[in-house]
Formats: C-alpha cells, sequence, structure tokens
C-alpha cells in the first residue's frame, strides 16, 4: 500500500460509503434550510448584525487553528468596513488583518466565480503582506518550489506527520484540482466543500497558510450551497473546538487507499454541530425581537433599554441593583427606581431565591 493517497494512482478518484454518510448529509441539509428560513423571519438590521459577527468569528478562528492570535475588534471594523456598515467603534486594523479579511470576503461574497490560480495567488499574498511567515520569509502569491514536511518535536527528535506531494508535481495537481473545482459535477455543494478541503491539504500547494486557505475554499462552497453571500455560522469555530480530531483525522486519511468516508463523516458531524450552534444563538436572537416587538409601545428610558439588551443577550450573574447602577452609570437611587418602574410594568420580578441580598431576573414571556 501506498504511504499516501497522492501516492496511489487516479488518487484523487476519492471514493465513500454512502450509507455512512446519507444520514448525517440530511440532517445538516434540513439545518441549513431550517436555519435559513428562521434568518428570514429577523429584520435587516439583526441579520446584519448575526452575519458580520459570523465572519468575524469565523476569521478569527481560522487563524487560531494555526496559532495566530488576531484581534477580534480589528477584524470585525475590517469587515464591517469592506460591506459598509455602520457600526459603533471601529477601531484602526493593520495589513494582516485586513488581507485575512479580503481572502474571506472575496469567498463567501463572490462565491459563485471560479476559483482559478490567479485568485488563489492573491489570497495567498493576502495572507503574508510582509512576505514573511513569523521569521521566516516566504514565497507568496506562488506555488512552493520546495519539499513539504509536517513535523513535531525536539531537533534531531523529529517526527514527520505528512510529507505533502513533491514541489515538481505542485502546479500539475493544482491544476487537476481546479478543473474539478469549476466543472459542472453532479456533487451537492456541501459534499464537494469537504472533498476540495481534503484534496487542497493533501497537495498542500503553498509555503504556508494552507490550513486558512482550504476553510475559505470549504466556505466559498458552504456558501454556494446555501445559495447567499450572508453567513449565518462559523465552521472554522467548531473545527477549532474539535481540533485534536481534525488533524487525527486528517493524518488518517492521508493513508488511505482512496476511500474517503472517514474524513466526509468527521467534516459533516462537525458542520452539523456548527449549524447547532447557531440555532441555539439563534433562539436568543429570536427572543430578544419577540421581546422589544412586544414592548414596542412600553415607555422605557436609556438605562433600562441598555440593561434589558444586557439580559436579553445572556447576562453573566446576578442582577442587583448596585450591578444596575454600574452598568447603567446613575446613582443607586436611581437604579432602584428603573428597577421598580420595570417590575410594575411586569417585566422583570425578583428572584425567589431569597437570601440577604435582592435579585431581579426576566420575567416570562
Amino acid at each position: 500500500m501506498a504511504r499516501y493517497i497522492y501516492q496511489n494512482q487516479d488518487w484523487t478518484n476519492f471514493n465513500w460509503q454512502d450509507t455512512s454518510i446519507n444520514a448525517i448529509f440530511g440532517e445538516v441539509r434540513n439545518l441549513q434550510g431550517k436555519i435559513s428560513g428562521q434568518m428570514n423571519v429577523l429584520g435587516f438590521s439583526t441579520k446584519e448584525e448575526t452575519s458580520l459577527t459570523m465572519l468575524t468569528l469565523d476569521v478569527v478562528k481560522s487563524s487560531e487553528i494555526e496559532g495566530e492570535q488576531l484581534n477580534y475588534e480589528q477584524v470585525r471594523s475590517s469587515i464591517a468596513r469592506r460591506l459598509g456598515i455602520n457600526i459603533a467603534g471601529l477601531v484602526p486594523t493593520d495589513r494582516i488583518v485586513d488581507g485575512v479579511v479580503d481572502m474571506m470576503l472575496d469567498a463567501t461574497r463572490n462565491y459563485l466565480n471560479p476559483l482559478t490560480e490567479e485568485r488563489l495567488f492573491g489570497w495567498h499574498a493576502a495572507l503574508f503582506p510582509t512576505g514573511f511567515s513569523g521569521m521566516h520569509k516566504i514565497a507568496t502569491g506562488t506555488y512552493r518550489t520546495s519539499k513539504m514536511q509536517i513535523v513535531s518535536g525536539a531537533m534531531g527528535k523529529e517526527k514527520i506527520h505528512y510529507e505533502a506531494v513533491p514541489p515538481q508535481l505542485v502546479k500539475t495537481e493544482m491544476d487537476k484540482f481546479l478543473a474539478w473545482f469549476n466543472e459542472e459535477v453532479k456533487l451537492d455543494p456541501v459534499l464537494k466543500a469537504a472533498i476540495a478541503h481534503f484534496w487542497f491539504i493533501i497537495i498542500h500547494p503553498f509555503d504556508d497558510g494552507n490550513g486558512r486557505i482550504a476553510r475559505a475554499i470549504s466556505d466559498m462552497l458552504l456558501t454556494r450551497a446555501e445559495n447567499s453571500p450572508e453567513r449565518f455560522y462559523s465552521m472554522s469555530s467548531q473545527i477549532l473546538a474539535e481540533r485534536k480530531r481534525y488533524y487525527e483525522v486528517l493524518q488518517k486519511v492521508q493513508h488511505s487507499s482512496g476511500d474517503i468516508t472517514e474524513w466526509l463523516e468527521w467534516f459533516l458531524y462537525c458542520l452539523k454541530r456548527a449549524l447547532l450552534e447557531t440555532e441555539n444563538a439563534l433562539q436568543k436572537i429570536l427572543r430578544k425581537a419577540a421581546f422589544w416587538q412586544n414592548h414596542e409601545k412600553t415607555p422605557l428610558n436609556e438605562r433600562q433599554r441598555l440593561v434589558l439588551n444586557k439580559l436579553l443577550d445572556g447576562f453573566e450573574g446576578k442582577l442587583k441593583s448596585s450591578k444596575w447602577a454600574k452598568i447603567a452609570k446613575c446613582s443607586p437611587d436611581t437604579a432602584l427606581r428603573d428597577i421598580k418602574d420595570l417590575v410594575e410594568k411586569g417585566i422583570l420580578q425578583q428572584e425567589q431565591s431569597g437570601g440577604r441580598s435582592t435579585n431581579y431576573e426576566l420575567k416570562a414571556f
């Protein structure tokens, strides 16, 4: 048996067991439709806010998988600027953040455009605007020309986890990959997203950034699956949560003779968990929207609106009048008056736990 999948003849004629993936594939497609339907009920600004949050998470978490920490507020500001979304508190951003954001937005906003060598080179150059990866100078905006090994362990005791396609074959393999990617195949885009991710990682065509580009390629195909550029879940956040298993499955399937069932199963289950996370978050958003619909005509001051929004977003800890005063930047007396007013209006109630201090909570609605 070949050491690596690409050493087999016709290695890209992947096969899998339909019986193993049919059920989970159906669940994923069902969840995508359900979430899409729920999002359409929301108002424009809520949808925009949710999409901005998910895109931000996707960019931050995809970099974090590679051990790179990006500033959340910088990423959020960069995306908002590029999409023309008005948000408060925009912060300045640097070239590295802007580069990662540019790649992600090109993949998800221009999801119907063909994936070309030139486009991939543009993404790669955007990821490494200085031409360096950490302390190392790398070839940017072009395929690698040297051997690529994924190694761990101390010097002299290195363990080789993977040796990628030889450099002289990268261009041929990538031409084949791009031709497959751009042709109309009778394959659901969700499955195509999983296969493209694996195929690209196996080739490992660049000196660095292969993982992030593979995830952008997946996101591009998942966007095609929904036929909408709006992102309401983050696959990268879920991959980060399951990073150990992600690498384990990749490592195992890279030695297969062409059967990638285990990889497809893992990818679909990971996607399902990402969608369920979003569904939970959506319940909060829908609950908040319903609350404000109920209280459209209720006279409330700015302090009350501020604290109520915090409660609806999933407030940490107990709400006491002292905490209210701190959040709303007002005196303890004013805080108590605000709270009593909301109790009278049937919005807040005292917690039943009793105890020395009085805590308040939202009344069920």
